[in-house]
Order: C-alpha cells, then sequence, then structure tokens
C-alpha cells in the first residue's frame, strides 16, 4: 500500500525526473543517507535502491564531519485516489443423452487506494558547497559497507540530496471488494417416469479496508547524487544527469542508441526465444494466456517482476509478501505453476520468461493497451514482421505473406502500438516502411515482448 502510494505520488509530480519514492515505512531516509543502486540484469530495467544505515560522514576517514547547508521549502499539498474495476462472467450449457446442465460463473473485483499526504515540504543539501567540501576528503575504502558493495556487481552509491516529507500525521486507505457466484443445474430423465434435478447456488464476498496512518516527518521520495569512486578511495559527485556513478574498476556502463544496436540485442537473445517456441503447445498456450491476462494489469506485470527476480536469484517468494490482489496472485501463481510443470526445462524456460515480462515492465501503459488488442495469433505473426522490418532495411511488401491480418483496423492498432515505443509506421504504396523517430529503449523491448509472444503463440 504504501509503496504504491509513493510511486503514484512520484508519476504524478515528477514523472520521468530524479524523484525516487520510498518503498518502506521501516527505511530511514535522511538528508547524506548512503543509498546502494543496484543495476538490473537487462541495461533497459530500472534500478532497485537500497538505503543503508549510514550516511556520507560514516564512511569518510577523518574525524570532522561534512555540514554541507539545508534549505528548506514548502512543496505541494497532495492527496490522489486511484481504483480499479474488474469483472467477468462465465455461461456454460450442454445438452446430453438424457440430461441437461448448465453452469454460470460470475466473479467481480474493486480496488480503491487513497493517499492523504497533506501539506509536504523538500529538504535540499547545499551542493555547491558539499562539492568544494568533498574535494579533499576520501573514502574510507576498508569500511564494511564498501567492501560488501565492491563484492557485487553492477552496484553504485549515492547520497540523498532532496527529501520530500510529510508535516503532518497523514494516512493511506486501501478499499477492496470481491465477490463470486457459482451457479448450476442437472437434470436426469431416466426410463419410464423417474426424473432426478439437481440445483445449487452458491457465492463468496470478501471485502477489506485498510487504514496506515504516516507520522508527522515521513520522507515519501527523495533525490541522489551518485558517487564515481577512484580505487584509492577519492570520490565525485555525478552532477549532470545521465552521468552515472560506480567503482572505478567496474569500467564503463552498456549504451543503446541505433538500430544496428537494437538488432545486436535481440541476435543476443534469440537463443531465449527459440527455448519458449520449442514448448509444448499446451504449456505455450497456457503461458500466452496467463501473460497476456498479466499484460492488461500494469500492477500486475510489476508483482510478477518482483517474483521472478527473486526466483532467478534462487530465492523463493512468498506471494503474500507481494503487495498485489488476490487475482494478479492467483495469475501470478498460475505461472509459477507452468514453470515447474516444465520441470527440467524450466532452467531454460525462467530467463526467457524473466526477459520478455522485464521488457514488458518497460513499456507505456498506452503501449500495453494497444499491445493487448494485438495478441491474436494471426496478428503477433505479423508484428513480427514487422519486427524483422524494423531489424532489416525498413521496408517491408504489404503483400508479404504473414501480412493478411493487417486488416485497416488492424493497421491502424499496430501503427498506434509501434508510434507508443517511438517507431514509425508508414504505408508508402504497396510498401510498409519503419523507422526509429527517436533512439532509446523502448524500440527494444517494445521488439523483445513481441519477439517473445510471437515465439509462444508460434504453430508447430
Amino acid at each position: 500500500m504504501f509503496a504504491t502510494a509513493t510511486k503514484n505520488f512520484v508519476e504524478e509530480v515528477d514523472a520521468g525526473g530524479l524523484l525516487i519514492p520510498v518503498s518502506s515505512l521501516n527505511d530511514t531516509i535522511d538528508l547524506l543517507t548512503v543509498v546502494v543502486k543496484r543495476k538490473r540484469f537487462w541495461f533497459w530495467q530500472k534500478p532497485k535502491y537500497f538505503p543503508t544505515d549510514f550516511n556520507l560522514n560514516d564512511i569518510l576517514t577523518g574525524d570532522t564531519a561534512l555540514k554541507p547547508g539545508v534549505t528548506e521549502s514548502d512543496f505541494i499539498t497532495y492527496s490522489g485516489t486511484y481504483g480499479d474495476n474488474m469483472q467477468g462472467s462465465l455461461e456454460m450449457s450442454a445438452n446430453l443423452v438424457k440430461a441437461n446442465s448448465n453452469l454460470s460463473l460470475e466473479g467481480k473485483e474493486s480496488s480503491k487506494l487513497q493517499s492523504s499526504f497533506g501539506s509536504l515540504k523538500k529538504e535540499e543539501v547545499d551542493v555547491k558547497k558539499l562539492l568544494q567540501d568533498s574535494k579533499t576528503r576520501v573514502l574510507d575504502m576498508s569500511h564494511c559497507l564498501i567492501q560488501q558493495a565492491k563484492e557485487k556487481h553492477r552496484r553504485v552509491f549515492g547520497i540523498v540530496k532532496e527529501r520530500i516529507l510529510t508535516t503532518q500525521p497523514c494516512s493511506v486507505i486501501e478499499e477492496v471488494q470481491q465477490a463470486a457466484q457459482c451457479a448450476g443445474g442437472l437434470s436426469l430423465f431416466g426410463p419410464q417416469s423417474l426424473k432426478v434435478s439437481l440445483k445449487e447456488n452458491g457465492s463468496l464476498s470478501k471485502d477489506s479496508n485498510i487504514n496506515i496512518e504516516i507520522p508527522i516527518h515521513t520522507t515519501i521520495a527523495y533525490a541522489l547524487i551518485e558517487l564515481e569512486i577512484k580505487q584509492d578511495g577519492r570520490y565525485g559527485l555525478c552532477l549532470m544527469s545521465g552521468t552515472n556513478g560506480g567503482f572505478e574498476a567496474d569500467g564503463p556502463g552498456d549504451s543503446f542508441s541505433d538500430n544496428r544496436h537494437l538488432r545486436q540485442e535481440l541476435e543476443e537473445q534469440s537463443e531465449l526465444f527459440q527455448v519458449l517456441s520449442t514448448l509444448p503447445a499446451t504449456t505455450r498456450s497456457s503461458l500466452l494466456d496467463q501473460i497476456k491476462t498479466v499484460m492488461n494489469d500494469p500492477g500486475a506485470i510489476s508483482a510478477l517482476q518482483i517474483v521472478l527476480d527473486k526466483v532467478c536469484q534462487d530465492e523463493n517468494p512468498a506471494l503474500g509478501d507481494i503487495t498485489a490482489t488476490e487475482s494478479q496472485k492467483q495469475n501470478i501463481q498460475a505461472i509459477l505453476d507452468l514453470l515447474e510443470q516444465a520441470g527440467e526445462e524450466s532452467i531454460q524456460v525462467l530467463p526467457a520468461l524473466y526477459l520478455v515480462t522485464s521488457a514488458m515492465n518497460e513499456l507505456t501503459n498506452d503501449c500495453l493497451a494497444f499491445l493487448g488488442m494485438c495478441c491474436s495469433l494471426s496478428l503477433l505473426q505479423a508484428l513480427e514482421l514487422l519486427v524483422q522490418c524494423v531489424l532489416g532495411k525498413g521496408e517491408l511488401p504489404l503483400n508479404s505473406a504473414g501480412l493478411a491480418a493487417l486488416t485497416e483496423d488492424n493497421y491502424e492498432k499496430t501503427e498506434h502500438l509501434f508510434a507508443s515505443s517511438n517507431v514509425s509506421l508508414k504505408r508508402d504504396g504497396d510498401t510498409v516502411k519503419t523507422e526509429i523517430h527517436r533512439p532509446g529503449h523502448l524500440p527494444l523491448v517494445l521488439c523483445i515482448v513481441i519477439r517473445g509472444l510471437a515465439s509462444l503463440a508460434y504453430c508447430d
């Protein structure tokens, strides 16, 4: 609840900016707190942040503490309400020899999250003074926190330069309503006048209302300055946006700029797509259905990512500890069950599925919505041809085998789908042309998701 509320807050007030939502009320985050940033497995994934119990002064040599100036200012007054409503029904009837049967199922779920943070305050470090005072200071490279971070790959140190905190007691309220109803009947007609009739009706409802009271002076979001750390302990502050920190031994980071790199990245993952396409047809179909269900709910995608991330690290995730609705947990459990059914093959299927869902988690909500409209088997095959067009010469005859599914209506949805990931799709006579009109990771992640879904839709 709290993590969802702070994430919603950051998306509303600083989308694409520097603010990082606080994920746990148990985290104590002050100015100059050291936060460990963990880069993820694939470079397009958002990093994870782990606040520590130390501040910058704790890991410096010498006895003189840095005391940069701090400025305080009013930020905004914030309250927000977010809700979801889902409803589904199934009816089935059958006429058999000497028997009639019918069955109906109906399910409803609604949730509402209300965040009332009230008047918020912003605290900022005087970065100019911090930079000046840091010129002669050196990190204690023997400190246990630094030693443990160096032993792990893709770890970066950052210090809190700004934080948003509450100025009054406030609350986060979550209301969830779930209801299910089942009705069925069976009639048997035997010889002569014998008749047997059975009827059954059942219903289940569950309501929950959770209220978290948040105390005054609670940090709900913060911004970092990353540290570029030399082997001798000297460090620099990464002041410009896009400048990444890290330990000197880590070397340069990853980069992505054009479709040549796009083609190279996809070629490197081709074996993972092959793993998905060679699964038994029933397993592929079930996985595709479950992923399509998850894809319609961005919150479920994020929850699935958390679970798969733990599984990939040989951890045993408990779904009860994941912030998700019951229906989301059921979908995730169904995917885990399918992985378990794969037996020894799950060792290969897991990274393939993790790749596809990781890319899906990076897509915009608009892109996910259009992708959900394009998940028929025939249209996925057409989308995969368009991905090959993006990777190749950038144009393809519209009469190519496999593009028959691009009817006028489907073409319009497909055009919006690619445009939402910075790829233009244009018809020029009997030819369709593709072009990446803005470098970045979105074209790559869209191509990965399409290739993954198409691999599951592969026809033997």
